[in-house]
Order: C-alpha cells, then structure tokens, then sequence
C-alpha cells in the first residue's frame, strides 16, 4: 500500500539557508522511510503564496501548487519553529490558505479535501509555548477533515530566551524529542493505511440537511 507524507516547513529562512525545523523534519523522513512511505518536504517561503482564504488568490500565486501536494498526500505534516510563544506567520498563512478548501467539497458526500487524510505537527524553538502551538495546528487541521491519531506531535525546545537551536543544542540527542518522533510517525502511518483501506463514510450533505430541518436560523 502506497503511503505518501507532506511536510510543510514554515520556516521563515529561505533555501539554503540552514532550518532547524527542517533538521528535526529530516528525523520523522527517515523513521518514515524505514516503514516504506516516502515523504516530500516542502519549504513554504520558497514559494510566492499570497495572503488570503481562498485556493488561488491569483496574480502568481503558487499556493495551487502547494494545495496539489496536499491533496495528493496521505499525511500531512506541518512544521513550524516558534515566535513569540507562538506559531510562525508562515504556519498561520497555510492554515487560512487551508481554509478555501471548505469550498471544495466532495459532489456526493460533500467531504471536504483533507478528509481521509491524518496530521501531524513538529515544532522548534527557544520559548515555550510547544503545547500552544501544537494544539492550535491540529486543532484547526481536524476542522479542514484530518484525522489526528494519538500522540501526533513532536517537538524541541531549549531555554527560555535566546540560545542555542536544535542544531547547535544536540537536539538530535534529546531523548523525549526522539521518542515522540517514533510515536507521531509510527502513529501516523498506521491512521493512514487505515484510513485509506476504510474512507470515512460520513455524508456531510446530508447532515446538513438534517440540521436545516430542525433549526431556524444560522
């Protein structure tokens, strides 16, 4: 069974410029790899992505290209380093570029896109605020159809304040951040194959009709 992995590093550093987001990523590539599913990453600022809530915004925007990817994946994982206490700009501008796809539902179920789909999120940084950032992703991503296994989140952070990041810190050793990598992907990989060998039946169309007739208003 095909299994294919999204990671969507919103870093706000361009390419080449060293992520250490993206080194936490290449950890979850290679524990996906020894379980037979082939991931592709995708930095999100080396792309022209307007703001916006729609699909395409138009003028050059390379979102639509980025939404293919997603819709083509069996999961979805964003990462993010953290700002502020809180998730990057980037990470925000994809989740409300994710929201245009409330209006591509499916014609028969009227499912949106991410259905069938499981997430994951991975998070760096130097300030806490880990939990906050992880909640508030996989949150909005179960909104937009995902499904999110236990333990779906990994993530490193150092001290409070400036310091060292992952790389320069040894992350890479961090004994809890190894363990929770194992856990999202291992997690991951088992919603997906099952998820895909049993497609959610729900029929949010007539659901919706359900609902309009016992209220009056909204």
């Amino acid at each position: 069974m095909a299994i294919k992995a999204l990671f969507l590093n919103c870093t706000l550093k361009k390419s080449p410029q060293i992520s250490n987001t993206h080194a936490l990523i290449d950890k979850a590539v290679a524990i996906f790899k020894e379980l037979g599913v082939g991931s592709e990453v995708i930095r999100v600022v080396d792309y022209n992505i307007a703001f916006g809530v729609s699909s395409d915004e138009g003028n050059g925007d390379e979102w639509p290209f980025i939404l293919e990817k997603i819709k083509d994946c069996n999961i979805l994982v964003i990462a993010t380093p953290i700002w502020f206490g809180v998730l990057s700009s980037v990470a925000k501008m994809v989740i409300e570029r994710l929201d245009g796809t409330y209006m591509e539902g499916d014609p028969e179920t009227g499912q949106y896109p991410l259905y069938g789909k499981v997430a994951g999120v991975m998070v760096t940084g130097n300030e806490d605020g880990a939990h906050d950032v992880c909640s508030t992703i996989l949150y909005n991503l179960t909104h937009l159809g995902c499904t999110v296994p236990p333990n779906a989140d990994c993530y490193w952070v150092g001290d409070a304040g400036p310091g060292p990041s992952y790389i320069e810190a040894g992350g890479e050793r961090h004994l809890y951040t190894n363990r929770t990598a194992r856990y999202m992907v291992h997690n991951l990989t088992y919603f997906a194959k099952l998820l895909k060998e049993n497609p959610i039946p729900t029929s949010l169309k007539k659901l919706d009709e359900e609902a309009k007739r016992v209220s009056n208003k909204g």
